[in-house]
């Protein structure tokens, strides 16, 4: 079965690159500018993984996370936060795990086999 995965990002060439990546390995995944784009995106299809940036306008990842949780439905739904301003002062519960931008293209896809694995 294919792992759907929602990238969130508010630039455009990240978005493109990792999508390319992403659906070379065999995933599924659509893309968000914003965390309400994201949030509208997640309510018509829940993915089996989110991959969000934390600094977004509109709505940010900080943001984005406390409404996933909030959601029954989603609730379980593994995040990835990608970033290059690590959070202070947030909890960490709201996400499964926080990489640093930049980031190698190993790295993610490991991160991302591990969160979307059989086991989660």
């Amino acid at each position: 079965m294919m792992r759907s995965i929602l990238l969130v990002d508010d630039e455009p060439e990240i978005l493109a690159a990792w999508r390319l990546i992403l659906e070379s390995e065999g995933y599924e995944v659509s893309c968000a500018s914003n965390g309400a784009e994201a949030l509208a995106s997640v309510s018509a299809c829940v993915p089996d993984l989110i991959v969000t940036d934390w600094m977004m306008p509109i709505m940010d990842g900080a943001e984005l996370c406390r409404r996933l949780k909030l959601m029954p439905q989603l609730a379980n739904v593994p995040i990835l936060l990608h970033t290059a301003v690590p959070p202070t002062g947030i909890a960490a519960n709201l996400w499964n795990v926080c990489l640093l931008k930049p980031i190698g293209v190993d790295l993610f896809l490991t991160t991302i086999a591990r969160l979307c694995g059989p086991g989660r």
